[in-house]
């Protein structure tokens, strides 16, 4: 099993997309970053948690699935940074492959440590630019198979098929 631990703000800070966005409205950004993650975790099959900093949320720690991602925003006091550490120990098994996204150096090399992959922001962007792109391309193929497989018949052609198709000649 596969997963990636995505710390949320710091890929909103850095997607020119995302950051757009949180300038005029931060919820919307959010659950864009979320919704392109859900692709993501779809194409790919990986587990995707996406980690939000409490400053930004201030409470108790809130924990939700959208799109059957899982997305956490951390109690107050803690950082986005220290749940994902949290998260790595914990979910640190043999047979599972932890990915952390995102672009601070030293978060990087501490999930490292912990045995984790690192990924940054600007990985991860063009790799869900690469996703969208296929993604694509694979529904205009879908489309294009339809209309070309769909054809207009004549009423007395349709007739003439329907009676091949129940054997009446």
């Amino acid at each position: 099993m596969e997963i990636l631990l995505v710390d949320g703000y710091n890929m909103i800070g850095d997607w020119p997309d995302l950051r757009a966005l949180r300038n005029d409205d931060l919820a919307a950004a959010r659950d864009l970053l979320v919704e392109k993650m859900a692709e993501y975790q779809a194409y790919t099959g990986m587990r995707v948690i996406v980690v939000f900093d409490a400053h930004y949320v201030p409470g108790n720690e809130t924990k939700y699935k959208n799109y059957r991602i899982e997305v956490i925003f951390t109690k107050e006091n803690e950082s986005a940074d220290e749940r994902i550490e949290k998260l790595a120990k914990e979910l640190k098994d043999i047979r599972t492959k932890i990915h952390v996204a995102t672009s601070d150096f030293l978060e990087q090399w501490v999930t490292f440590g912990l045995g984790a992959l690192r990924k940054s922001a600007r990985e991860l962007a063009i790799e869900v630019a690469g996703i969208e792109k296929r993604i694509s391309r694979k529904v205009k193929d879908i489309e294009k198979q339809r209309r070309s497989s769909t054809l207009t018949l004549s009423d007395e052609v349709a007739e003439i098929f329907e009676k091949w198709r129940r054997g009446d000649r």
